[in-house]
């Protein structure tokens, strides 16, 4: 039961970064367009959905059954993002259709070491905007950090593993080029996340 409550958790998380990323490709103004992707992450941490990128980095505050429940979220964000994405071809919203395809195609064209950096500092900016709103009791402040996380991987171009599963699935683009690099997303950004935690955990042991 609990296993089944996380699957249909990290779908709706999916789903959530998935309307995100709609809202990306209507808009023309970039920066705009990275405002508003925030809503997804924002519902996410609000809902506690189980999104991977937010939960991979407390791997170091978890025994090794931690592996399991991290596939099946991540399992989960995909199917969720499938559903939207692939929900989108059945709309009148087909100009995204042509941005999403634009914008994996500049992926997909990309070397494999740049993903993957790219994929590391997202995760950096995932874990911290993740954590930062556990830690911040001021409403301000912790939804800030959610929203400024957001708004700086979209600008700058970082790579989110559950982000471009679902521009994946809206441009219609799945081939095994594609899931090996959305494997790739996915170490990058468990990477990049899991350093910044390791990081705090060692900052706080050697403070005691």
């Amino acid at each position: 039961m609990e296993k089944t409550k996380t699957f249909v958790s990290a779908i709706l998380a999916g789903a959530m970064i998935s309307i995100g990323g709609v809202v990306n490709l209507c808009m023309d103004n970039k920066i705009a367009g990275a405002f508003l992707f925030s809503v997804g992450l924002f519902y996410v941490v609000a809902r506690q959905y189980s999104l991977y990128t937010g939960k991979v980095g407390y791997i170091v505050e978890n025994k090794v059954q931690y592996l399991l429940e991290l596939l099946t979220i991540a399992v989960g964000n995909f199917v969720g993002a499938f559903i939207v994405g692939n929900a989108m071809h059945l709309t009148r919203q087909q100009a995204i259709i042509e941005k999403a395809w634009n914008l994996c195609n500049v992926k997909i064209n990309d070397t494999v070491i740049s993903i993957f950096i790219l994929a590391a500092f997202c995760g950096v900016l995932m874990y911290l905007a993740v954590d930062s709103y556990k830690a911040i009791n001021d409403s301000f402040g912790k939804n800030f950090a959610v929203i400024m996380s957001v708004i700086v991987f979209i600008l700058c171009g970082f790579e989110h593993c559950v982000a471009n599963m679902f521009y994946f699935s809206a441009a219609g683009m799945w081939s095994p080029k594609v899931f090996f690099y959305i494997i790739v997303m996915i170490l990058g950004n468990s990477f990049g996340s899991i350093i910044i935690s390791g990081t705090k955990k060692f900052i706080v042991c050697n403070k005691k």
